[in-house]
């Protein structure tokens, strides 16, 4: 009689599920941001894989209490009018005018179209409607918050009551300090308080703020036109790189820069007026908390340790007066900026806020995004091409350079720990939109 015995067989399975298990534990997952790098979990060499090729594990996407939040029905009764005063540079203004958005839905206010700083300083005259396109503005926000074009005549020939928040910071209450005068005058104008905490707002107040920001302004129809034009006119693809080395910037920084041309030392020098440098030690933590801007030397070298190619095409979205950039266009060759491009007479013509809204326009719609700062064109411009679904968007890292950089690292070393750094950030969306209007969502 033929006996089979079940035990032996038995165990071979068990041992080749073992064998399999095992085999799937220790391959490298085919979903993992590393999996074009070598199974040793070390980087890939230098020039091997661009930092644009690594898969990301978190995106940011716009939240949908904000994509639902024209469904919170507006109160039939307005407590007053609300005008937004800004100040600075386009990008700060529209960040003001954004937080004053989201502050009128709160206070239950109707919103009047803001006020544009007239500054000397930034070479500016254009208010509001020259630079975006108004019908369309209200048109967004219907549902959100109700603005008008005028005011009812009985309040258009007062002047609005002014209630400065701006300089308001840990848990300023704005239905606290400024409903009340808003309930009392009827019209008030506010600067919005750049510290206060957004988090603290019901999410109808929020979502009036991200829909203004980021879905309601729109360039006027002849300044999106002159910005198209632009775009067009840059070889594809292209990077669009934010860099920031102006001598207004730089003596801002109170940073020391050893080794500038001597011009760029005159344009710092006269720049700075009462804000002498940093010396000594605390020169050395100032720089190691990251507060110093990268030199275009400086961020050559890191796009280079990000294996971007010398190649590539490179809009220059900067200010005037740019210092040092040599330092970029002996490594990168194939440079444009808007005055390369654009007409002498049409580049003359324009004002700081049309220079900064072409920048802005291009960096939008650009393949890539890097920036070398995190200022407030760069918050707009990482959250808008989130929303937009473009994520090549990539903040170099000061702090990281200036610790690297500190304990002697140099040559291929230094390159090697600079990819590291950005790497880690590219694949975690580090600083790539802003967190009251987007949420993070993982791949």
């Amino acid at each position: 009689m033929f006996v089979f015995s079940v035990k032996p067989v038995f165990s071979i399975l068990v041992a080749t599920l073992s064998l399999l298990i095992l085999f799937a534990l220790l391959s490298p997952p085919s979903s993992s941001p590393f999996s074009q790098i070598p199974l040793s979990g070390k980087p890939p060499l230098l020039g091997e894989v661009d930092i644009w090729s690594v898969r990301r594990l978190v995106e940011w996407r716009p939240c949908n209490w904000w994509l639902q939040g024209h469904q919170t029905a507006l109160p039939l009764e307005t407590n007053g009018y609300i005008r937004v005063d800004c100040y600075g540079g386009l990008n700060q203004m529209r960040r003001d005018f954004c937080d004053g958005v989201g502050i009128a839905r709160l206070l239950n206010a109707t919103l009047v179209l803001p006020k544009f700083e007239v500054a000397s300083y930034w070479n500016e005259s254009s208010g509001f409607a020259d630079v975006y396109d108004v019908d369309y503005f209200i048109e967004q926000m219907n549902g959100f918050v109700k603005v008008v074009k005028q005011l009812p005549p009985e309040i258009a020939s007062k002047e609005p009551v002014h209630v400065d928040c701006s300089k308001r910071k840990g848990q300023f209450d704005y239905i606290e300090s400024v409903l009340p005068s808003l309930l009392e005058h009827k019209y008030i104008s506010i600067t919005p308080a750049a510290s206060q905490r957004r988090d603290r707002y019901p999410l109808y107040a929020k979502a009036a703020l991200c829909q203004a920001c980021y879905k309601a302004l729109r360039l006027t129809r002849s300044l999106e036109t002159k910005a198209s034009q632009l775009l067009d006119a840059i070889p594809k693809p292209f990077m669009s790189l934010h860099l920031r080395f102006e001598p207004d910037m730089v003596a801002y920084s109170q940073c020391q820069y050893p080794g500038l041309s001597p011009t760029s030392m005159k344009a710092i020098e006269a720049a700075q007026i009462d804000r002498k440098p940093w010396t000594g030690e605390l020169a050395r933590i100032w720089r190691l908390r990251g507060k110093c801007p990268l030199t275009p030397n400086e961020t050559a070298l890191i796009l280079k340790s990000l294996s971007i190619s010398p190649t590539t095409n490179i809009y220059l979205a900067a200010g005037d007066g740019l210092m040092e950039i040599e330092g970029l266009t002996d490594v990168y060759t194939n440079i444009f900026t808007k005055s390369s491009l654009l007409s002498g007479e049409d580049f003359m013509n324009m004002h700081g806020n049309t220079k900064a809204a072409l920048d802005y326009y291009v960096s939008i719609n650009s393949d890539s995004y890097v920036a070398t700062y995190f200022g407030n064109m760069d918050k707009m411009v990482s959250a808008m091409r989130a929303f937009k679904g473009l994520y090549k968007t990539l903040f170099l890292s000061r702090k990281g350079f200036a610790e690297l950089t500190s304990k002697g690292l140099e040559g291929k070393e230094l390159m090697q720990e600079l990819w590291k750094l950005h790497r880690d950030d590219f694949v975690n969306g580090r600083g790539s939109a802003l967190p009251e209007c987007f949420c993070e969502f993982k791949l």
